[in-house]
């Protein structure tokens, strides 16, 4: 049997969700900036949607929000959780209107297996646990990178960037002997240094989703 020039088949993909608080674009502008100053490879290039949930009938030029958004080269392909006008004005862009969260289906969660790093992690590295738990018997240095698709252990101080669920997993998690991490992430929800700074200084901790904020656990 040929193969079909065109098939649809449904899929999970982790996308990631910025929350848009305020109506002014100016502030929205001068917020990202610092955002993005902070940790510049974190939204580049990876596909973003939209929550608009805080702004609910405030009017809102969706046109130029995105304008703004893309002028800093982040990728918007929809919103969620918004009003009928933003929903009409998300349509006439070409913009996806999804589904949240609480309203969408859970994908199943495949069975993964373990990479096992034992060294230091240091900085301009990458490691990627591809559809694993990723545990690291070593720091990771700032301007490092430890990815993975479950849970991340480091068994040293956790100093560079961590995400954690980059599959889409909310269970997982990131523990670490020191979190001074620049930036932590579990499932897309993100934390920057500032952040993490104010749950825990330098000590053994778990972080993990409640709901749909970032929590941390410390441990002894």
């Amino acid at each position: 049997m040929a193969k079909q020039n065109l098939e649809l088949k449904a899929t999970s993909f982790t996308l990631s969700v910025l929350y848009i608080n305020n109506a002014n674009l100016d502030i929205i502008a001068a917020e990202l900036d610092k955002k993005l100053a902070q940790a510049p490879q974190f939204f580049l290039g990876a596909p973003l949607i939209l929550n608009l949930s805080a702004l609910d009938d405030t009017p809102v030029d969706l046109a130029a929000l995105r304008a703004l958004l893309i002028e800093r080269q982040l990728v918007i392909v929809g919103i969620t959780e918004a009003s009928i006008p933003f929903s009409v004005q998300a349509k006439d862009l070409g913009l996806a209107v999804v589904k949240s969260g609480k309203q969408a289906a859970t994908a199943a969660i495949p069975p993964r297996g373990t990479k096992i790093v034992k060294q230091n992690i240091r900085s301009g590295q990458q490691i990627y646990a591809k559809d694993a738990d990723l545990i690291v018997f070593g720091a990771v240095g700032n301007g490092a990178e430890v990815i993975a698709d479950g849970s991340i252990h480091v068994y040293g101080a956790l100093r560079g960037k961590a995400m954690a669920g980059a599959g889409g997993d909310t269970q997982s998690v990131i523990i670490a002997s020191s979190l001074e991490a620049e930036l932590v992430s579990v499932a897309g929800q993100y934390w920057l240094a500032e952040n993490l700074q104010q749950h825990c200084q330098a000590q053994r901790g778990c972080v993990r989703l409640e709901g749909e904020s970032l929590t941390v656990e410390l441990l002894p």
